[in-house]
């Protein structure tokens, strides 16, 4: 796999996208530059990786949502319909067209919750666990790639900051 190398990338956060004069400013428009120029690679970088992902998923018969839903279970396990809907960030009634779906194409099954009667809890079949470890390995090689030429240190800085930022979701 190739991933594209963005020029910006190679400068320092104070640097990235700011005019000479700005450079010197003082410390609130270099933050501001920072901030601004930080927005802007999030930004690439998640387009970046939603192509990827729809390159991936476009050929294998199933949609974009429907593998995010894969994803969720096999790293969590069996949820109840309304966390699953909340992870995924739809309501219940479109969640529930979506697993009407997956079930056809025996991907998951719903099954009474154990010991909440009013709940509906949603699992992998093994052919959906088939599908998210063959999904997951593109996942980790794509990580593997992007990260090649990180040091082991560097690696662990990027999991510590990703993790603080997908905490404050």
């Amino acid at each position: 796999m190739t991933v594209e190398h963005h020029p910006s990338s190679n400068l320092h956060a104070s640097e990235a996208h700011l005019p000479a004069a700005q450079s010197t400013a003082g410390h609130s428009t270099a933050a501001h530059s920072t901030d601004h120029a930080l927005n802007h690679v999030i930004i690439e970088f998640y387009e970046k990786l939603s192509s990827w992902e729809h390159a991936i998923v476009r050929d294998k018969g199933f949609s974009l949502s429907q593998v995010h839903t894969i994803e969720l279970l096999g790293v969590h396990g069996a949820m109840r319909m309304k966390e699953l809907a909340d992870k995924i960030g739809v309501t219940t009634g479109t969640l529930t067209v979506q697993i009407d779906k997956m079930v056809e194409a025996q991907w998951v099954v719903r099954r009474p919750h154990e010991t909440d009667r009013r709940s509906i809890l949603v699992e992998l079949t093994d052919k959906g666990q088939a599908l998210f470890l063959e999904h997951d390995a593109l996942h980790l090689q794509l990580t593997t790639d992007l990260t090649a030429k990180m040091s082991s240190e560097e690696r662990i800085v990027l999991l510590n900051l990703l993790s603080r930022m997908n905490n404050e979701f």
